[in-house]
């Protein structure tokens, strides 16, 4: 049988199976399968494929099909896939924040044979340039996981720790540390093609190619990628198309030495609903967990970013914030930035006042600490009067007993000093404060009605016994 009789019967192998798969799955699939060879001395037929997710996708799902169409034309014969890299071809894919496409021409200059891709052009590798290894503070809780990240990005040939899988509670610096690993590679090999992409794009990205009969060219841009990052992928979870997607991506990558770095709030094993294969090459690298900086690393961190910023913060201040900031450095970073937008915005000096403000706002926190904002505004709801009234120096009485409320709440049931809590209640000195305290003292102890009222406040203000104030 002569070559070109055994592309005339590829040719109806291929007219049978346009009648029996519906037109989506020819063009997605079977459009991309070319004829290479009929070897007749060994009854061999090798079809052509651009990657391995057509070769796997026809077996799943059209192998039957594939089978007779063969057995009708070539009769008993074995069937070999080539996997290659199609010269010439124009890749068109959305670019990594869904927007502007990239238009990216292949220059494919190798060997018969060799499956790899050179002289590309350079494409955005959507990394974050602020988030680098300078800027990430090292301590307890992300050291074993910034060492091994640190030598992936100075040498990432090697096969070592790869993929690496980060996982850890949100804010804990996992983004951070990605993105540096990809911002000192291409510090140290300009060359190679870093990209950073968040789960969801990829899904995005995924189903908007399929929509559109793109899905080869899809796979083949990821493919040719140096060091993958991809953020996020328990937004993966149950997303079967994208997993079988990305499973293929993945292994294209390993085999041929290409860097995976993989972010998740969780491990590997607490991924359920992700493919076991998937699941497994997640597994295959280094898996290293982040945990949530610890206090000092949380005053390290504020301390270097308002040295950053420029600002002048009590120490206090930064104590303050690092306990109520729940671990989480993303929390640190906005409640820096909202200080200093503040202090910008209204010229004012950043104390205790102003960050209580700053971090109600800016901190989600079951346990966050009584603040004297807090005790102000439930005790002037109750008299009927103004914040601003209580902080200023009107002498009338009703205002005179909410201020020295304030002030004995603010003493019972926060740790403030005395002489803090007068300056948060309108710059009143040490003597002032326990003055108002005796005199509420004294009346909860004459007056029942009062005392009541005292306590009905302690309770709107949902203060536990473990947060009273130490004698």
């Amino acid at each position: 049988m002569v070559l070109t009789d055994s592309k005339a019967l590829w040719a109806s192998c291929l007219k049978y199976i346009r009648q029996n798969v519906a037109a989506e799955d020819y063009n997605r699939l079977f459009a991309f399968v070319t004829f290479e060879k009929f070897v007749v001395a060994e009854r061999r037929l090798v079809l052509q494929v651009p990657n391995e997710y057509i070769c796997e996708q026809i077996e799943q799902h059209f192998l039957e099909v594939l089978r007779i169409a063969i057995f009708n034309t070539f009769g008993k014969i074995r069937l070999d896939w080539d996997i290659v890299v199609v010269e010439g071809k124009k890749i068109l894919v959305e670019s990594p924040d869904g927007s502007v496409p990239y238009d990216i021409e292949q220059q494919l200059e190798h060997a018969p044979g060799e499956k790899v891709h050179k002289n590309l052009p350079p494409i955005d590798s959507q990394l974050n340039q602020h988030q680098t290894f300078r800027s990430f503070i090292e301590g307890d809780s992300n050291k074993l996981s910034r060492s091994i990240g640190l030598s992936i990005a100075e040498h990432p040939n090697t096969s070592q720790f790869n993929p690496m899988f980060v996982f850890g509670p949100s804010g804990c610096g996992k983004t951070h540390l990605v993105n540096a690993i990809g911002n000192r590679c291409k510090e140290l090999y300009p060359a190679k093609r870093v990209l950073y992409v968040s789960a969801r794009t990829f899904q995005t990205q995924y189903s908007t190619s399929t929509m559109q009969g793109r899905i080869n060219d899809f796979i083949a841009f990821y493919q040719t990628i140096d060091m993958l990052i991809v953020d996020d992928v328990q937004e993966w979870v149950k997303a079967t198309g994208t997993q079988d997607t990305f499973f293929h991506i993945f292994n294209h990558l390993h085999r041929n030495g290409r860097r995976i770095i993989l972010v998740s709030d969780r491990a590997p094993v607490e991924l359920e609903g992700m493919n076991k294969r998937l699941l497994t090459r997640f597994a295959c690298g280094m898996t290293a967990e982040m945990e949530k900086p610890n206090y000092q690393l949380c005053v390290d961190i504020l301390k270097r970013k308002i040295a950053r910023d420029g600002l002048v913060v009590p120490d206090d201040v930064v104590q303050f914030i690092a306990k109520t900031a729940n671990g989480s450095v993303r929390e640190i970073e906005g409640v820096i930035s909202s200080l200093l937008a503040n202090s910008i915005t209204y010229h004012c000096n950043i104390d205790m006042a102003l960050v209580e403000r700053v971090v109600k706002r800016a901190v989600k926190i079951d346990n966050m600490p009584l603040t004297v904002d807090d005790i102000i505004d439930r005790v002037s709801r109750e008299y009927d009067v103004t914040p601003n009234a209580i902080k200023g120096r009107s002498r009338k009485k009703e205002v005179v007993l909410p201020r020295q409320l304030v002030m004995f709440l603010a003493d019972k049931h926060t740790n403030i000093p005395a002489t803090r809590i007068g300056k948060l209640v309108g710059s009143r000195d040490h003597s002032t404060v326990l003055h108002s305290i005796a005199k509420v003292e004294e009346q909860i102890s004459t007056d029942k009605s009062f005392a009541m009222l005292v306590e009905k406040i302690e309770k709107l203000l949902q203060i536990k016994s473990s947060n009273n104030k130490k004698s």
